[in-house]
């Protein structure tokens, strides 16, 4: 017992202070949130468009837009484009309320904002979530799993996961929801008491990501349930999906577009 008091003394506080201190330096590989610069789009060139392998980039007389819904972050687009138009910079905060939301034109994008004050009243203190993979590849489940260690601490905000949709407020779902999983899903969905929220995390669970519009698959989780929050990624950041849960429950009030 003495051993361990001293190891863990010798350890120290190793919980970040985010969000009251300074975010952790995202590491130089990092693919954050994606800027466009139309400015440099030559006329009648789609080669941004062309390479994408989930059709997340349309390119029209409107100019060029960016579903994050879709987009795998996988720079395929980046290293197409002639004139450099497109790159993806270190900011993890890309989660929003609303899917319409997440389709970016140059670089504005609208982030996530809270709860009505009635859910925030009803949550905000205390948030249990089940989690549902509905058919992931276990990618976003691994992020998802690491706000519970010791250096995110989950529970420190009042927000837990719990093994039963009956002692839960809401669903966070990561996979595509593949036919196999939409009556689980489904279900799992009605056992959760009401007043509830759903969650999307990744490509997978907002728009099918490198599934969609496969036949086994349903093109995320918003066919099958009503979805309160949308957080992009292949998979999201641990940080990503910290800042858009704390968004929702109106913890940060950082300017709402960016």
């Amino acid at each position: 017992m003495y051993k361990v008091i001293l190891a863990r003394l010798q350890q120290g506080h190793r919980t970040m202070a985010y969000p009251d201190g300074p975010p952790p330096e995202m590491p130089d590989r990092f693919r954050g949130r994606p800027t466009i610069d139309a400015s440099k789009c030559p006329e009648g060139c789609r080669a941004c468009a062309e390479a994408c392998p989930t059709s997340a980039i349309a390119v029209d007389e409107r100019g060029v837009r960016l579903d994050l819904g879709r987009c795998l972050f996988c720079t395929d687009c980046q290293e197409a484009c002639p004139q450099e138009a497109i790159h993806y910079t270190l900011d993890y905060r890309l989660a929003a309320r609303g899917r319409g939301d997440l389709l970016m034109e140059g670089k504005t994008l609208k982030l996530a904002g809270a709860l009505e004050e009635q859910s925030r009243r009803l949550f905000g203190r205390s948030l249990k979530l089940r989690q549902v993979s509905a058919g992931g590849c276990n990618a976003c489940e691994a992020d998802v799993n690491v706000l519970n260690t010791v250096g995110w601490d989950l529970g420190r905000f009042g927000i837990q996961f719990v093994a039963s949709p009956r002692h839960a407020d809401g669903l966070l779902i990561t996979g595509p929801v593949t036919q196999n999983m939409k009556l689980a899903l489904q279900k799992t969905y009605e056992a959760v008491p009401a007043p509830k929220i759903v969650i999307a995390v990744g490509a997978c669970a907002i728009s099918g990501g490198p599934y969609l519009d496969h036949e086994q698959a349903n093109n995320g989780a918003d066919g099958t349930v009503p979805v309160d929050l949308y957080i992009p990624g292949c998979p999201p950041h641990p940080l990503t999906i910290l800042d858009g849960l704390l968004r929702l429950l109106g913890r940060l009030k950082e300017e709402s577009r960016i």
